[in-house]
């Protein structure tokens, strides 16, 4: 029997925090959630996870330097975990953008929850 996959999602609002842990414990991923970047940064800290679900507005510090810090920590395992940006201002940002900050895919909000599962199940192959 494989592994739980652990699934850490950094989202500012407790909706969206909430349905997509609902979504995503549905299909058997453990979750743990935080509101911040800096918070992400300090689990991966004493923490491994297969994917990081990054939300790009955030108080304290946002996805795209989260994403960033990620990418340079010197734990190289931790360093290419895949990261997931999820954004309601995809107009301000391209794709290349995404890809320069270190991330892996990018999901708009409103949230396609098929689509949520689809990208962290491909990830996390």
């Amino acid at each position: 029997m494989s592994y739980t996959k652990r699934v850490l999602i950094a989202e500012d609002s407790s909706v969206i925090q909430n349905l997509a842990r609902k979504i995503l414990e549905f299909q058997h991923y453990e979750i743990t959630s935080v509101k911040n970047g800096e918070q992400v940064l300090q689990l991966l800290e004493k923490e491994d996870f297969d994917i990081i679900l990054l939300d790009i507005n955030m108080p304290v510090m946002d996805g795209m330097e989260c994403a960033r810090s990620i990418r340079k920590l010197p734990d190289e395992k931790k360093a290419k975990t895949p990261i997931v940006a999820i954004t309601g201002n995809a107009k301000n940002y391209s794709e290349e953008d995404f890809k320069q900050a270190g991330f892996d895919d990018a999901l708009m909000k409103p949230l396609n929850f098929d689509r949520l599962v689809e990208v962290v199940a491909h990830l996390t192959e």
